[in-house]
């Protein structure tokens, strides 16, 4: 089978940061399913993977977190998917990626495809989809089915525009929460009002004063998708006393807990792989999500992400896929489709 990935750790414009080659195609044992992938989708953590750095692999390194296939064959374990079955998932990063004609995964932490998506509107969602979902309701323990409870309360979306804020707007949403999502562009800021956000201020600048311009000194809830380090004092700032705060973003020094302790706030991280990497006895939930997702999507509760499409799946491709990403403009998601 045609796989696509690295050897050396290099910048995305040298013709050496992503390969072709012809690898033989695995097969699936335990509760594996075998997947024939149709489209892939680009996140920041396959650039934050392939970012240059002195390592070398021995063998081809296939990246790719997101994909929408077809269930080829399925391991001896399997009660969930049988071949011919449509799937979409994020997979797991402590194995080969969707780069891949083929690819093995973990039946617990796939989803059956929403039938009204083409594969490539499908193959946007799971990684993102996934992340929101985890953070919002498992990590700040919102409950998206409250909506009585969640109507006088707020979230601030920091990053609203990218993959996973365009998730968790709609996912807000559909909870009942008012919605403030961070956006600094025009284009940004139209696409987070078209996804459902109540109220648009720019990460850029404090909050606390843009806040009030809104009515509004303090937030419910935070979610952090963007620049941990720079938003961390804001952020203790305008939380609520109890609040919660969830950052997916990883710091790059010490952060001070004490900024959050006289108003008791709580902090948490939300990191989509956990499940999968560890075999959490939990690790079906992520099964179960994409199942709910998808039943959103088909009563049009929940749209798609995907901005631009390209065709094919190939190496030339990937390095565009992956410089659009890099600029960390992207809104949206940019997938690829088609081998």
């Amino acid at each position: 089978m045609k796989a696509i990935g690295l050897y050396k750790y290099l910048p995305i414009e040298h013709k050496e940061s992503l390969i072709e080659e012809n690898i033989d195609r695995p097969v699936p044992t335990q509760r594996d399913l075998l997947v024939k992938i149709k489209a892939i989708s680009i996140n920041p953590v396959d650039v934050k993977v392939r970012s240059p750095k002195e390592k070398e692999e021995e063998a081809l390194k296939i990246l790719g977190w997101d994909a929408c296939g077809v269930v080829e064959e399925v391991g001896p374990d399997c009660s969930i998917f049988k071949p011919g079955d449509k799937v979409y998932y994020a997979g797991s990063i402590t194995r080969p990626g969707s780069y891949s004609e083929y690819q093995l995964v973990d039946e617990r932490i796939v989803g059956k495809k929403p039938e009204t998506l083409s594969d490539a509107e499908a193959a946007a969602l799971p990684l993102t989809a996934i992340t929101a979902w985890e953070g919002l309701f498992d990590r700040l323990g919102i409950d998206l089915h409250n909506k009585q409870e969640n109507t006088n309360k707020t979230i601030l979306i920091i990053g609203g525009a990218g993959g996973v804020g365009s998730a968790a707007i709609q996912l807000a949403k559909l909870a009942g929460l008012t919605v403030i999502s961070t956006a600094s562009r025009e284009e940004s800021t139209k696409w987070v009002k078209e996804l459902g956000s109540d109220l648009v201020i720019n990460h850029h600048q404090s909050f606390r004063p843009q806040l009030e311009k809104f009515g509004y000194s303090e937030v419910d809830y935070i979610f952090c998708l963007n620049n941990t380090d720079q938003h961390w004092e804001s952020m203790g700032d305008v939380i609520i006393p109890q609040g919660k705060i969830c950052s997916i973003v990883e710091n790059s020094k010490p952060l001070d807990l004490n900024v959050l302790k006289s108003k008791s706030a709580t902090f948490v991280w939300e990191f989509m792989f956990t499940r999968a990497m560890y075999q959490t006895t939990d690790m079906v939930k992520q099964h179960e999500l994409l199942t709910s997702l998808s039943q959103l999507i088909e009563e049009g509760q929940f749209r798609t992400t995907l901005k631009e499409t390209i065709s094919p799946i190939n190496a030339d491709n990937l390095r565009k896929a992956h410089e659009m990403v890099e600029t960390g403009q992207m809104i949206g998601k940019v997938v690829l489709e088609s081998f």
